[in-house]
């Protein structure tokens, strides 16, 4: 472990010894017991490798009275892992502020820092907070995980809607939003949409905090508030380098909004994202931010509202009849599907998956995500619509009524595919 370079190297042969015990979370749990009379910098490569073979996005280090829960988050839901003595979290927090590069003598006020983990050719980055809890300082290290870019149909995006979807993203100008809240998969579908549309006649720049996918071909940069490189004034610099397409990583602000919207009016084609509910509170939100209708409605091109829901495990899973509240709850959200939109026969035969649990899903039932959309088109009827500055129900009113199939109804399509659960669907979305 070399804190001058505020790195994390591990040694390749710790480096199998590491994965082969962070194959599951009991595995995890016997090397950390192992582990205790080892030196400090053994146990953090090991806290942060079982997080990053178990494909946890957060780890969450929480002091109590007498001892210090270690948690991760799996798959959007936090899983208690082990306890660990108050003692051993001192030293291991120390380590871990020197890695960070915060302040050792401060724990009455929350500081953030970074760090990097490399193993093996994978650079995977850390990002670090504190927080002064009762009993001592709380901390929080993101997973930043190196991924590679997936396509659009691994996303969980339908057949019937990757054409629509794919007409749309094909434009040379407008303005595409992914909404939904923290952890919910927006800049996966970013990417997924900037590999489908990459080409080399294509000037592509992103601006980003951080950067979580690398994609050859395109010029990426970081907002770093330090050096006054924020969305705002970093959009403004990128829209003076001769641009086709710019991939800001959140509206935040007015200006930010100001400038996203006018450069997707001036001939770019511009893909970022937004926090609202859904995708019809895209117009709402930013007018909230100070844009006006008149700016909104020719810009947009295109708002996709999006939640991720765990899959249920394949190696355990057991398919069940239906019940008749289920069934009657497919039957009263799933009728008048577009014609091109195949379901089962909604019948007392039909049958759908249940979660069971086995050491391949760490007994949850449930492993991987996947995630469910909507899709809000503005085409010239919405447009004229939006200018006149709908509620958000009267716009969703409209969008369902030209055919848009809410989160809800695609989680219910993907239930009967037997790819999640009933019970998963209810817990990410609304009707």
């Amino acid at each position: 472990m070399d804190q001058i370079t505020r790195q994390v190297k591990i040694d390749p042969k710790r480096l199998i010894q590491l994965e082969k015990a962070c194959i599951n979370i009991p595995s995890f749990k016997k090397e950390f017991e192992n582990s205790l009379t080892k030196d400090t910098t053994q146990l953090i490569e090991l806290v942060l490798m079982g997080a990053i073979e178990l494909g946890a996005s957060d780890v969450h280090l929480e002091p109590e009275e007498k001892q210090v829960k270690l948690r991760f988050r799996l798959d959007g839901l936090l899983q208690d892992i082990l306890l660990i003595d108050l003692a051993i979290y001192k030293v291991i927090l120390s380590r871990l502020k020197l890695l960070g590069e915060v302040k050792l003598n401060i724990n009455a006020k929350a500081q953030d820092g970074r760090f990097s983990v490399v193993c093996g050719d994978k650079t995977i980055e850390i990002r670090m907070s504190t927080l002064p809890a009762g009993f001592g300082e709380a901390v929080v290290l993101r997973v930043l995980s190196a991924r590679d870019v997936i396509d659009l149909k691994e996303l969980g995006i339908r057949d019937d809607a990757l054409g629509v979807f794919n007409h749309e993203i094909k434009k040379p100008n407008g303005l595409i939003l992914i909404t939904g809240p923290t952890g919910s998969g927006k800049t996966t579908t970013l990417y997924g949409i900037l590999k489908t549309i990459a080409s080399p006649e294509l000037k592509v720049v992103t601006i980003e905090d951080p950067i979580e996918y690398r994609l050859p071909g395109i010029s990426q940069t970081q907002v770093d508030i330090e050096d006054g490189y924020d969305f705002a004034n970093g959009l403004e610099a990128i829209v003076r380098q001769d641009p086709d397409i710019i991939l800001v990583g959140e509206i935040r602000d007015e200006q930010t909004a100001k400038i996203t919207i006018q450069a997707s009016l001036t001939g770019h084609m511009v893909l970022s994202t937004l926090h609202t509910n859904d995708a019809a509170g895209t117009v709402a939100r930013l007018q909230a931010l100070g844009e006006i209708a008149s700016n909104i409605a020719p810009a947009l091109s295109l708002a996709i509202g999006q939640r991720l829901v765990r899959k249920v495990c394949e190696t355990c899973k057991k398919m069940e009849l239906v019940t008749d509240p289920e069934l009657n709850l497919f039957s009263q959200y799933l009728t008048n599907l577009p014609s091109n939109l195949k379901i089962p026969i909604l019948n007392s035969s039909l049958k759908i998956a249940k979660p069971v649990g086995c050491d391949s899903c760490n007994q949850s039932g449930y492993k991987g995500r996947i995630g469910i959309f909507e899709f809000f088109v503005v085409d010239d009827e919405m447009e004229n619509f939006i200018l006149k500055s709908p509620s958000i129900v009267d716009l969703k009113k409209r969008a369902t009524e030209k055919g848009m199939l809410t989160m809800f109804q695609d989680g219910l399509i993907k239930v009967l595919e037997g790819i999640t659960t009933l019970e998963e669907v209810q817990r990410e979305s609304t009707p």
